[in-house]
């Protein structure tokens, strides 16, 4: 059993594990940091970016003149190539299954399914609905903002360009935002499965998902023979949230397991994060400033609906309007109730007593939560006043709806925006806006896994062996002397980074083989000990599809010839438990002598020696 780490970032994974000559890739995380490096794309022309002076590096070439401040629409990247044919020692063309760990991962899935002769992608339900709106939403944001200029050519000058350009990775093989027609074709290679239902992979392996307990539909996955366990451990949470609890038990005893996509923001509190976001927010709109928060359409964005409304409830605000403006808003809200089976206990026993899991549904229901498609839907001039609160994309501040917000309310100090997803460095999604009045506040909310829960979850779990990414054993670059923040263990476990190729060290010993009727027929069990008999047994072995079956050997088959075995050794001779045999038959005459480890038994009175 091998592992092949293709990502060198751990919250963005992309592992492949080739075991009994079958190749999965878990999970193939795509990392949108890139597009931080390039301006936003506005909802309507920006004279200010528009009129960006021109630069060009000293001793370049002149066709980068008007490369670097024109707008480079290829802002969803690749984290490897997928044309390559063989990379790692994998060659994509056998590799058929790909199972989806992260609950962003499937946004990924448009680029992945032009690898030849792949077939099967297994998820959950709730993952490939919510990602389905996330790539929709992209590709909305996407197209419908003005494409006034496009660059390339600056990609055929990375060395004379400055940081983070001049660092980019391999931006030839970028890849332009995917249609809706991809989106669709993507969709029809899913498989969905429930939570602890077995998947047959090619005979050889049985795959199931268990809870993660991170988000609606988040799972971890078990890779198992009928003698070998592998537990893949990503995006998981111990918090009580609104997700299914993670299910540990299925994790217990594996002979592997591999951790990855511990907490991104490891040295901020989840809990204090929400209780500093709702305070922010209610102290802004207070003062008659406007809240912006940059958001996905699902996910931890739920959580904030409802601790949010029930703050200002407390503080006497809850006639302050809270706006939800996606593409995909209005099917985002509506999704989030229909997957019941998929939450915690407390939000399911509000579906069996007729009641909304969630209480954004009656948040709509009574005007206090609105969701419009985009700003310029019907209603949202007539609904829209001041100050509110706005939820709207994308994260990054590079496309999507807040980047018009930043610009329209940007100038007043009294207004604030608040950034709750980790993936992105606030100061880098501010860069383009400076200078800017309106008020940041960071408030990370991440509710995965950290080291004091890793450490603690391992501990529990009891893996035979242990597969982190190597950073995990060092403290972050800005914490140094944190070494609290590092997986600390007894046991030093195995590490990977980019690029690498590791033995997890599950060699094959045993197998599983099935008997037809007739073999079964003819076997003869003798009882060594209590609990354990042995036969010996004569039948042709035939194999299909990673199964074993004996079977009856044909008499008549020629092809055999002389070659079937009449008895058959097992175990060590004891000479003198046969000398005792012998001389019980009669044979009392029996010479023993040995030399160098053989024994030579000699009848004296058939040799004619006596």
């Amino acid at each position: 059993m091998k592992l092949y780490c293709l990502s060198g970032h751990p919250n963005k994974a992309c592992n492949v594990v080739t075991f009994k000559s079958c190749t999965l890739m878990l999970d193939c995380g795509l990392d949108m940091s890139s597009v931080s490096h390039f301006l936003p794309l506005p909802l309507v022309s920006s004279q200010r970016l528009n009129n960006l002076s021109s630069w060009v590096p000293r001793d370049a070439d002149s066709q980068l003149e008007g490369q670097l401040e024109s707008y480079v629409y290829e802002i969803l990247t690749r984290c490897w190539p997928p044309y390559a044919t063989h990379a790692n020692g994998i060659l994509w063309s056998e590799m058929a299954f790909f199972i989806i760990i992260r609950h962003m991962t499937p946004i990924f899935l448009p680029f992945f399914c032009q690898v030849p002769k792949f077939t099967i992608i297994f998820t959950k339900r709730p993952y490939i609905h919510h990602t389905s709106l996330f790539m929709e939403e992209v590709v909305e944001y996407i197209e419908r903002t003005p494409k006034a200029r496009q660059a390339s050519r600056w990609k055929n000058f990375l060395r004379s360009l400055p940081q983070p350009l001049g660092d980019a990775n391999a931006p030839r093989t970028w890849q332009p935002a995917y249609s809706m027609k991809a989106i669709n074709e993507a969709m029809s290679h899913v498989q969905i499965v429930a939570y602890n239902e077995k998947k047959d992979i090619c005979g050889a392996l049985k795959v199931t998902a268990v809870s993660s307990g991170f988000c609606m539909g988040s799972c971890n996955w078990l890779i198992a023979t009928q003698h070998e366990k592998l537990a893949y451990l990503s995006g998981s949470s111990t918090l009580t949230t609104h997700p299914r609890p993670i299910d540990q038990l299925a994790l217990k005893n594996a002979d592997v397991l591999i951790m990855t996509a511990l907490n991104h923001t490891p040295m901020y509190n989840p809990d204090s994060m929400l209780g500093e976001f709702c305070v922010a927010v209610a102290q802004t709109v207070r003062n008659g400033g406007n809240a912006l928060v940059p958001c996905y359409p699902s996910g931890v964005v739920y959580d904030l609906f409802e601790c949010l409304s029930n703050h200002l409830d407390n503080l006497g605000l809850s006639l302050i309007p809270m706006y939800f403006v996606s593409p995909v808003a209005e099917s985002s809200l509506a999704y989030s109730n229909i997957f019941s089976e998929w939450l915690s206990s407390s939000k399911q026993g509000k579906v069996y007593q007729m009641d909304d899991p969630f209480p954004h549904a009656h948040l709509v229901r009574t005007g206090r939560l609105k969701a419009f498609k985009s700003l310029h839907a019907e209603g949202f001039s007539m609904e829209y006043r001041q100050p509110c609160i706005m939820f709207c994309g994308h994260p990054s501040l590079r496309f999507g709806d807040a980047v018009h917000f930043i610009e329209m309310w940007g100038s007043n100090p009294q207004n604030a925006i608040l950034f709750t997803e980790p993936e992105f460095d606030f100061k880098e999604a501010l860069a383009p806006f400076q200078p800017l009045a309106m008020r940041p506040v960071y408030c990370p909310i991440d509710t995965s896994l950290n080291f004091t829960q890793a450490r603690k979850l391992v501990s529990e779990l009891r893996p035979g062996k242990l597969v982190v990414p190597e950073v995990y054993l060092r403290p972050p670059p800005s914490a140094p002397h944190r070494t609290d923040l590092t997986l600390n263990l007894e046991e030093v476990p195995l590490t990977y980074s980019e690029c690498q190729v590791v033995s997890l060290g599950v060699k094959r010993r045993l197998e599983s083989l099935s008997l037809t009727p007739e073999v079964a027929k003819t076997l003869n069990p003798v009882t060594i000990r209590p609990g354990l008999n042995t036969a010996t047994i004569t039948a042709a072995l035939h194999c299909h599809d990673n199964k074993y079956l004996l079977k009856a050997v044909d008499p008549n088959d020629d092809s055999l010839g002389n070659k079937l075995p009449t008895c058959y050794p097992y175990g060590n001779l004891s000479v003198e438990d046969l000398v005792q045999r012998l001389a019980a038959a009669g044979l009392t005459d029996a010479r023993v002598e040995e030399a160098g480890g053989v024994y030579m038994i000699t009848l004296l009175a058939q040799a004619g020696l006596i």
